[in-house]
């Protein structure tokens, strides 16, 4: 079964008066600006489905305190895991040149094309031609007792395995399906402040 993402933008409203509360307030449903299952996204960003071994940017902290009631009704109603929270102040300092703590536990597919380029065709955690071309089983894969150097190859026929390293703009690209989140966000935050907006999310799997 696969993992998707769940969550919104808040943000706290403007104060109205010298020491008068800020609550936080739903801005916009994450749904409306992110639809996809990235693995290497939710690693880097969130620590789920790490398989690329980012040290992730805001992992396990559990849903806010004092969330917004909107949010906090909405996510009553998932049955969620992994929930967390980012603010915009955390997202606009990220080193997105950062390189992941160690190789990707998937081994990075191409194929030989015939000016004898590689031509990327996805990334396999095990497959039966994976257990062919390397020799580890699906038992010794998904166990974790198999590790890769990073460059490593193993060739079958015109495939090529590789062991990568990404970074963090590898698995969330500047100009990829999050831009538009961080829109949002840094849009807010010019008014709000970048502290005081944040993404909150959680997990279905």
């Amino acid at each position: 079964m696969g993992t998707d993402i769940s969550g919104f933008i808040e943000c706290r409203a403007p104060a109205l008066g010298p020491g008068a509360p800020r609550p936080w307030r739903a801005a916009i449903n994450l749904d409306l600006l992110y639809d996809v299952r990235s693995y290497d996204a939710f690693g880097c960003l969130f620590g789920v489905r790490n398989y690329a071994s980012f040290r992730p940017l805001a992992a396990g902290r559990g849903l806010p305190d004092d969330l917004s009631a909107t949010v906090r009704e909405v996510a009553g109603r998932w049955e969620r895991h992994d929930a967390t929270w980012i603010s915009w102040a955390e997202v606009a300092a990220v080193d997105w040149d950062e390189p992941a703590e160690g190789v990707d536990r998937r081994l990075h597919e191409y194929r030989r094309q015939p000016d004898g380029g590689l031509e990327f065709v996805g990334k396999s955690l095990w497959g039966p031609r994976l257990t062919e071309a390397t020799g580890a089983s699906r038992e010794e894969v998904m166990a974790g007792r198999v590790r890769w150097g990073e460059g490593q190859e193993f060739v079958l026929g015109d495939v090529v395995f590789r062991a990568e390293v990404l970074r963090r703009r590898d698995a969330v690209p500047p100009d990829g399906d999050w831009k538009y989140v961080w829109r949002v966000m840094e849009t807010l935050a010019e008014r709000a402040g970048p502290e005081d907006v944040r993404l909150v999310v959680w997990f279905d799997s």
